[in-house]
């Protein structure tokens, strides 16, 4: 049977953006070779297994094409180049995007990114120009290459005979019942990934949020789980009125303290000060992002793969807030951020949550504005001593420092260490060690009370095929101390809330998703997340669950189903109690 020239056509355009897809993925895989290197036979497996995602990819795409040569008599060649442009850039957008965005993030492009793109100076306060103009090439140089042959393809003309072969065939294949899951690759998460088709991926991770709302018939042992009472098994500190500083440590996860294991001599002055202070060995970060992170902490809320709190103000009025809860016992309250808190909406976040005093870039001198971000930790470290120096010692408060330099793009007044993202990192914890030992200082170090955490941690030389990215340090200090402690009790960032207020003899009946861990109820465990996957840990082990392959991931060992239920009620139960978008 003779094909006809528009079926010719349809099938020449089908193995165009398979043959794209393939050179998307041998760009994904070279271009993010730091990340993991494959071999040519591994390349050919991970083609092998998106190979069918591919397919039903390209026929979606064509959906169009298919219906526009078989019902549209004339006048057709326009339509389908000015379709095929739009398809190009946002084909071209995604699919340079996730390449790129992966080096940072290590997963899949989706919907997530909106989020960040909305704060666009997160981007260009973290590469130079340079950076970003010669990725504009290259997504440049990725829709030509779907465009160029697509026009030299199209005919002016088609035959007028119609066929409704080709379009059907067209729309079974877009209906094949191939999701992400099924392209998963057995090897390693980065081969799982190469393996699944971006731009599929970005247009389903829409559907994640409705996915993960399916209600759990398992919320009642959920929330349980998270129920503690105010008592507590031990008293860690001297007086139940001390004054509290949350230092945020910028990125600060375990890889960088040598005590979690981490690389030596990038944190010397916290090792210096663990053996003085309270360290919890078993501490995780909720997420992997500021604005999750932040909220963990201040609101002592869970996290979520695909939403951040932070930016949806419509959430507000239902998160828990430690300055809320110290206002109410009659403490002063503020933050501290050395940039501008325009990013992901932080602004109207801590705002929301009852901080009395914002201080942002504009708290700082032009002179001390100094960096990519905003001013460097030094300068913003001295400047929160001037802050406390002054205060009464009679009085209570709360505050919060948020650092801001051990950040891309790493350019830092400080030279200790060779490696530019280490020495961003050492510069820190110097820069910490200054503000605590200056503090000593006060007579206000008497009833003080620093609690020192990073906000998430950061990729060095990991992956998220562990939980290692999610371990990472806390340390609590100061004058309100009973004594040096080493912690061992397994815990989460948004138990921090409870834990500290429980210790103060305060509620934390209104913190649903934090945990007072010395409370007699706790049950030890850590749920953590980012837009790819969950991480769950208890006293029987550690589980990791992909988001995108729709699979368990076994952590040195045969993946546990309970484990892994738990881990999945969770999220569901937390996407239940948030209120629509």
């Amino acid at each position: 049977m003779k094909m006809t020239r528009k079926t010719k056509y349809l099938l020449s355009l089908t193995l165009l953006l398979m043959g794209v897809f393939l050179v998307g993925k041998v760009a994904f895989a070279v271009y993010n070779r730091e990340v993991e290197a494959v071999s040519p036979g591994d390349m050919f497996r991970i083609w092998w297994h998106g190979a069918l995602l591919d397919l039903r990819t390209a026929a979606i795409m064509l959906v169009v094409p298919a219906l526009l040569v078989t019902f549209v008599k004339r006048g057709v060649r326009p339509l389908l180049i000015a379709y095929f442009c739009l398809l190009a850039l946002a084909a071209g957008i995604v699919t340079v995007g996730d390449m790129i965005m992966y080096e940072f993030w290590e997963f899949k492009i989706s919907s997530v990114v909106l989020s960040y793109a909305a704060s666009p100076e997160g981007t260009t306060n973290s590469v130079s120009m340079g950076f970003i103009l010669a990725r504009l090439l290259l997504l440049l140089s990725f829709v030509l290459l779907i465009l160029i042959p697509v026009v030299w393809l199209t005919p002016k003309r088609f035959e007028e005979k119609r066929s409704i072969v080709a379009p059907v065939l067209i729309v079974a294949l877009a209906l094949l019942p191939i999701r992400v899951g099924q392209c998963y690759h057995r090897g390693t998460l980065f081969r799982s990934h190469a393996a699944t088709n971006p731009v599929f991926r970005f247009a389903t991770s829409f559907l994640d949020e409705r996915a993960y709302r399916c209600p759990s018939p398992y919320c009642a042992d959920v929330e349980a789980a998270y129920r503690t009472g105010n008592e507590v098994t031990d008293t860690l500190l001297r007086t139940d009125r001390p004054n509290v500083l949350l230092i945020m440590m910028e990125s600060f996860g375990g890889k960088f303290v040598e005590e979690l294991g981490g690389v030596p001599d990038v944190a010397p002055n916290l090792s210096r000060l663990i053996p003085e202070g309270i360290f919890w060995e078993q501490y995780y970060n909720n997420s992997f992002r500021t604005d999750r992170g932040t909220v963990s902490a201040l609101s002592g809320w869970i996290s979520y793969p695909t939403i951040s709190p932070m930016k949806r103000r419509e959430m507000h009025g239902g998160l828990s807030s430690l300055a809320r809860s110290f206002n109410r016992a009659g403490y002063q309250t503020g933050y501290m951020y050395g940039g501008p808190m325009t990013n992901m909406g932080k602004y109207q976040y801590i705002a929301d949550m009852g901080f009395e005093a914002l201080m942002d870039d504009t708290y700082f001198t032009p002179e001390e504005l100094n960096c990519s971000w905003g001013a460097h930790d030094e300068v913003a470290g001295m400047k929160m001593f001037r802050t406390i120096e002054p205060i009464d010692t009679a009085a209570h408060w709360f505050m919060t420092w948020m650092t801001i330099s051990s950040h891309e793009p790493w350019n830092v007044p400080y030279s200790r260490l060779e490696d530019e993202r280490l020495n961003a990192f050492a510069y820190a914890d110097h820069c910490v060690g200054e503000l605590i030992d200056s503090l000593r200082t006060l007579p206000a170090w008497d009833n003080l009370l620093v609690i020192i955490i990073p906000d998430h941690g950061y990729l060095y030389e990991q992956t998220y095929d562990t939980g290692d990215f999610f371990h990472a340090p806390m340390l609590w200090l100061g004058g309100a101390i009973r004594e040096p402690r080493r912690m061992s009790v397994l815990m989460n960032q948004s138990d921090i809330a409870a834990t500290l207020l429980a210790q103060m003899r305060l509620s934390h009946d209104d913190y649903p998703w934090s945990r007072n861990v010395l409370s007699p109820d706790y049950k030890p465990f850590v749920y953590c997340n980012y837009p790819a996957g969950l991480f769950f840990k208890d006293e029987t082990g550690e589980t990791l669950y992909d988001l995108t392959a729709r699979k368990g991931i076994p952590v040195g060992e045969v993946a546990d189903s309970a484990r892994l239920e738990k881990a999945l009620s969770i999220l569901r139960c937390s996407y239940s109690l948030i209120p629509n978008p």
